[in-house]
């Protein structure tokens, strides 16, 4: 059984693990700044390459290494983000993650999801142990495919919460489908690497289901708490 107790990565997985993160991280956040300010590619995917990287990181960690694993990967996240927000306006970094449409709160919805992205996978390796890899790779891929696909399909908006004056977000009924049908695959995928023996298509089709309904009522910003204790709540608690 892996390590999910809250702890530090041990000196021996920072030695051979930091590495290969403190290249990996960086050249991820490149890529998609790169694609952003050099290629025109729209804000709302490049924070979605960002996300599947991440999060696909982090459940791969988390099946293999552990809790310290994602820990320390969420260490080195942090410390790039917190460059990111130095350099601010027009650094790479700082433009893959920071939407047009947040102005004038732009670090502000950097910040804010950064923040619930933490506290969703403390919260949910704490309270969940080995499901929090379910809430990671739905987070990471259904609650992720939501924007890109209201950017392009989008025809039928809602609007959400929002924190600040002067910003409005809008979901999309095809965004919230989406997120329906890339959850169910992707946590069924999770539980079946999971050393818990469940009924993985019962239980991945409630944390589909679950997911997809904390996703759409979720303020703008929060999503990444939210959809991570709601999937692997439900995966916990049915599984």
């Amino acid at each position: 059984m892996q390590n999910w107790s809250p702890t530090l990565p041990s000196l021996a997985t920072v030695l051979w693990l930091g590495p290969i993160l403190a290249v990996a991280v960086p050249a991820l956040f490149l890529l998609a700044g790169w694609l952003k300010t050099r290629h025109g590619l729209r804000t709302g995917y490049t924070r979605k390459i960002l996300h599947f990287g991440l999060f696909g990181g982090a459940t791969t960690l988390s099946l293999t290494v552990g809790y310290p694993g994602v820990n320390l990967l969420g260490g080195i996240g942090a410390i790039v983000v917190l460059y990111s927000l130095w350099r601010g306006d027009g650094h790479p970094f700082y433009e893959a993650m920071a939407r047009e449409k947040d102005a004038p709160r732009r670090t502000l919805y950097i910040v804010v999801p950064v923040l619930a992205t933490i506290l969703g996978g403390i919260s949910s390796a704490l309270l969940f142990g080995e499901f929090a890899a379910v809430g990671y790779l739905v987070t990471g891929c259904g609650d992720a495919i939501a924007e890109p696909v209201g950017l392009r399909f989008g025809r039928h908006p809602y609007r959400v919460p929002t924190f600040g004056s002067g910003v409005s977000s809008r979901r999309t009924i095809e965004g919230s489908v989406a997120v329906l049908l890339t959850s169910f695959p992707v946590a069924a995928l999770a539980l079946s690497l999971s050393p818990q023996e469940v009924a993985v298509l019962p239980v991945a089709l409630g944390v589909a289901i679950a997911a997809t309904l904390v996703e759409a009522a979720s303020p703008h910003g929060l999503d990444n708490l939210t959809v991570q204790l709601a999937a692997s709540g439900v995966a916990f608690a049915i599984g």
